[in-house]
């Protein structure tokens, strides 16, 4: 490992905050994951990002949870904690999608989910439902001391939603958190600001990209204009439709970038959702990756098997304009896509090669989408969709093959760089438009098997994923094979496919095993379709209805119905392939989301699970039922 001093990190502890002169720090980052400073780690960026703004920042590092003596070891910020649950939604992280407790956590030291050997929920390193957990622990420790939660369990918790983990309806992390603020999607310019208000004595009140939690009270004085008020928690009880109407308002005023304010009435107080924070631009993202980053785990962590997935990789593209009804990358990175300047991306692949412990291989040139890169949009009018790849390519969507051609071609030109592959997510009906960039990549840029994600072959279940249609992979292969047979090699393709998404029967399973064979594709990985927060797939599961007609659909929840669907496709265990990477949840900044799914590389998320706590699970009990009472940690 290149450093082993503590010197090239933010303190992550009492004895290297003192080593640096410091009495007090301004923030403290709490964070379920352990401490990796890279840019694909989101408290990384974070605490980078206030560091370069004059703040002293400390890291809080998977604390022990059962007192709050961890949160004082800093002292009391003078301006807020930071609480996330990780990269990870921590249920995410703990359970597979079928309610099995995970015995692997790659954001841990060794993979290790424990404090030690013992296998007891209490020594868990994360804790589930971090956020509250921790947002809790830090008032015990501080009481005055503001509490800002943030990160990807906190904004797709940020409403009412389902919890897969309890089979049951949740209503906002702000509220059962009883936290202060509460900033959603990608928080660069919301932190800033909530740091630079605090720091001259000013609320938080209407920062952009940011929710308060409101008394009835505190709500007749605020006199909010113009909101749009989603279904109450009391009314989604009452009929359980309302849930889906509301995740569909959501998800459309999130494309919109609508300024209007979203309220929800939870069990007590009201949730205020402000406008959204405007995404960062081309500038400002590569200033955030030019940060000093040690690009390595803390040395108190140890070896961090996701940071060995990550570690030689470059972020090029945030963002992702597909929306995809189970994928939560466009509700928290945002539909608009944002790419890094050429000569960004070739400086950090130069700092790259120069480090002493650089393989020569840069293992992905990527982000949410790779092939994204450079798009934007051309419609004379602003845009209120941002919804550019269904059911087909949109006419204003500027796709430049030549901007990530000559990002290859400029990073494979860096000294010291041996190879150069892009693992990330490739969208088909993109690269069949770009026929030379789809050559390059399969000759030089493609790590073994190209990896695709087609993720279902029957039209009407890619209709309810918000996917194209069938003939965008059938096309897609013939145009590979026909480079292929020109350029004398036979490539090979690793299909991500989903099963038991809310729609999909047996039936439609076991047509589909018969046209991949038609297709000569085998069916390497699949993951059982997981209830995550913050989907439009969630909400239908959850509801049993259509998104798009409101009409009641089959939905798999049973143990049983689902094994079904599995072994149609020739699996025969549980959750084979179903592990954090397949959830679609955007780990927060950086390139290092979990999920295959779409043709991006496993990365962390690719975790093995075991049987361990089946007994205490109890999957299949009760899965086809929906709990309908609220819940709190403590």
């Amino acid at each position: 490992m290149a450093h082993e001093t503590t010197g090239n990190f933010l303190p992550a502890s009492r004895a290297e905050m003192a080593a640096r002169g410091w009495k007090q720090v301004d923030v403290v980052l709490v964070t379920g994951d352990a401490y990796v400073d890279h840019p694909s780690f989101g408290v990384a960026l974070i605490g980078r990002l206030l560091e370069a703004n004059g703040y002293r920042v400390a890291i809080l590092s998977q604390p022990r949870h059962h007192l709050p003596d961890d949160f004082r070891q800093f002292g009391a910020p003078r301006l807020f904690f930071g609480i996330t649950a990780g990269n990870l939604d921590s249920v995410v992280a703990n359970y597979s999608g079928n309610a099995k407790v995970r015995d692997r956590d790659d954001y841990s030291p060794g993979g290790n989910p424990y404090f030690g050997d013992q296998a007891e929920k209490k020594l868990r390193r994360r804790p589930d439902r971090a956020t509250i957990l921790y947002s809790n622990l830090a008032k015990a420790a501080f009481p005055d001391v503001p509490v800002v939660l943030g990160g990807i369990e906190a904004s797709l918790r940020r409403f009412v939603h389902y919890d897969y983990q309890q089979q049951r309806l949740r209503g906002s992390v702000l509220t059962d958190a009883k936290a202060d603020l509460l900033i959603y999607g990608m928080g660069e310019r919301a932190v800033l600001e909530v740091a630079a208000r605090l720091a001259k004595g000013l609320d938080l009140a209407g920062i952009p990209g940011t929710c308060e939690r409101l008394s009835h009270k505190e709500m007749a004085a605020r006199r909010i204009s113009a909101p749009l008020v989603l279904p109450s928690w009391a009314e989604i009880q009452a009929k359980l439709p309302l849930f889906l109407e509301a995740e569909l308002i959501v998800d459309r005023q999130a494309r919109a970038y609508n300024d209007a304010p979203l309220l929800q009435y939870q069990q007590a107080a009201w949730v205020v959702q402000h406008q959204p924070a405007q995404p960062l631009d081309t500038a400002a993202l590569d200033g955030l990756y030019s940060l000093p980053f040690s690009r390595i785990p803390h040395p108190a962590c140890g070896d961090v098997p996701a940071w060995r997935m990550i570690r030689d990789s470059i972020t090029i593209v945030r963002g992702c304009c597909g929306n995809c009804s189970f994928c939560a990358i466009s509700r928290h990175q945002g539909p608009k896509v944002i790419s890094r300047s050429k000569e960004s991306v070739v400086q950090e692949a130069q700092r790259l090669a120069g480090r002493k412990d650089f393989s020569g291989t840069i293992s992905d040139l990527g982000g949410p989408t790779a092939n994204l890169y450079g798009t934007g949009c051309s419609s004379p009018q602003p845009c209120t969709r941002h919804d550019c790849l269904y059911p087909k390519v949109c006419k204003f969507m500027k796709i430049d093959e030549q901007a990530l051609l000559g990002l290859l071609e400029a990073v494979e030109g860096c000294g010291g760089v041996k190879h150069l592959f892009v693992s990330s997510g490739l969208r088909m009906e993109l690269l069949s438009r770009t026929p030379r960039l789809l050559r390059k990549l399969l000759l030089h840029h493609t790590p073994g098997a190209m990896k695709i994600a087609p993720e279902h072959t029957e039209d009407k279940v890619l209709r309810l994923m918000h996917k194209p249609g069938s003939a965008v992979l059938e096309e897609f292969l013939a145009l590979c094979r026909e480079i292929g047979k020109k350029a004398g090699k036979s490539f090979h393709f690793t299909p991500y496919l989903i099963a038991s998404h809310p729609g999909c029967t047996l039936a439609d399973m076991e047509r589909m095993a018969v046209r991949l064979a038609a297709l000569g594709l085998a069916p390497r990985q699949f993951q059982d379709f997981t209830p995550t927060p913050g989907t439009i797939s969630t909400a239908m599961y959850v509801t049993g209805l259509d998104c798009e007609k409101m009409a009641p659909l089959p939905v798999a929840k049973k143990d049983s119905e689902r094994r079904a669907q599995r072994q149609a496709l020739g699996f025969q265990g549980d959750d084979l392939a179903s592990s954090p990477g397949k959830s679609r949840q955007p780990p927060g900044p950086g390139h290092m989301r979990p999920g295959a799914a779409r043709g991006r590389s496993e990365k962390p998320g690719e975790q093995r699970q075991g049987n361990k706590g089946k007994n205490d699970a109890k999957a299949d009990q009760g899965r086809g039922k929906l709990r309908r009472k609220t819940g709190h940690d403590g």
